[in-house]
């Protein structure tokens, strides 16, 4: 019993089972705004499509081909969904908080005559003037 509550303690099993709690309640979330939201949107432009009564018989076992039609058009909207809604948007905002830092600088203004010159100089090369270290 010892062994199992160790086991069950592990970070790695807590973590993933925070993992599939977020996951289960984030799909949810996605699956009520595709079926609250985007389909009566799509509903609205093009008309309520249904394919699930669409079937074909052979040797008398029914295949309905519709439900999977409705299933794949059903996993292309989640999936749109999730790239358009969470996907670009997290990406955006990861991009933009990860700002490079300025490059080193390579030259130095000198303080006589205000030239540019390399930032290693020790005299000016305009001026002539001795550069501080």
């Amino acid at each position: 019993m010892r062994g199992f509550k160790a086991f069950l303690l592990r970070g790695n099993v807590v973590d993933l089972a925070v993992g599939v709690v977020i996951g289960v309640a984030f799909g949810a979330v996605v699956t009520a705004f595709v079926k609250d939201l985007v389909t009566p949107l799509v509903a609205a432009l093009f008309g309520k499509p249904d394919f699930g009564a669409l079937t074909f018989t052979i040797n008398n076992s029914k295949f309905l081909y519709g439900e999977f039609i409705n299933a794949v058009v059903a996993f292309v909207v989640v999936a749109a969904v999730i790239y358009f809604f969470v996907v670009v948007p997290f990406t955006a905002l990861i991009a933009r908080s990860h700002k490079e830092p300025p490059a080193d600088p390579t030259t130095k203004k000198c303080p006589e005559c205000l030239s540019e010159i390399p930032i290693d100089a020790k005299r000016c090369a305009f001026c002539t003037s001795l550069q501080p270290v």
